[in-house]
């Protein structure tokens, strides 16, 4: 199965309509840049919702650990995802501080940038691939950008695997069989507008993710 997440939630509505697609993962982003943010307690009243139906990823970037731990008192994640330029020093030691499975965020445009793989696949329990920001970027995702899907047929597996970056409803099911991640995570290409979820893209999403998914389990099988 390829796991599915809608992140960069910010109200309900958009929280519903992923819900209601059946997502896996929901992403609640906690970094003020972002047109996607949340506070820690506007997020706590979006997870209360999501509790039970999907897991709940706290987004963060070089976070320090007093708004960590804010974050993790009012939301209560299954999962943090560190998107910043956390060393692996600093994954394992959110990881041991807070208690919770974390998830880092690899920025890609070329093969180097996949030598830093192994460093972080000892500290943490998923790895996230993600296209490297334009040079005068904000924020380190969330900009609808995508990376050459064939670098990551030779990436080390020792972890699970999820893809972003540039993904929508249309090219999803070619990025499942070039990358055969373990999951997919999407922001930017179910939108209208930055921050403005679409709930009929975010079902499209969803569907063909899941198809694609389906179909390469039997072609495997």
């Amino acid at each position: 199965m390829v796991e599915v997440k809608i992140c960069g939630i910010n109200d309900l509505a958009a929280m519903n309509a992923a819900l209601s697609a059946r997502a896996d993962l929901v992403g609640l982003v906690f970094f003020p840049p972002s047109p996607r943010a949340v506070t820690p307690l506007g997020g706590a009243d979006l997870a209360a919702a999501a509790r039970g139906r999907a897991m709940i990823a706290a987004l963060l970037v070089d976070a320090e650990d007093e708004f960590i731990r804010d974050v993790v008192s009012r939301v209560n994640p299954d999962l943090l995802q560190l998107h910043g330029s956390e060393t692996p020093r600093r994954v394992a030691e959110i990881r041991a501080c807070f208690g919770k499975p974390v998830m880092k965020a690899v920025a890609v445009s070329s093969a180097a940038d996949l030598a830093q793989v192994p460093a972080y696949e000892a500290v943490a329990d998923r790895i996230l691939y993600d296209a490297k920001p334009p040079k005068d970027a904000d924020r380190p995702g969330g900009h609808g950008r995508a990376f050459d899907w064939n670098l990551l047929a030779k990436v080390s597996r020792k972890k699970p695997m999820m893809l972003s970056g540039g993904l929508d409803p249309e090219n999803v099911a070619e990025a499942i069989k070039i990358a055969r991640p373990d999951g997919v995570d999407v922001s930017s290409g179910v939108e209208d507008a930055p921050g403005v979820k679409n709930a009929g893209k975010i079902k499209s999403f969803i569907v063909n993710a899941r198809a694609a998914a389906q179909a390469l389990q039997e072609k495997v099988s």
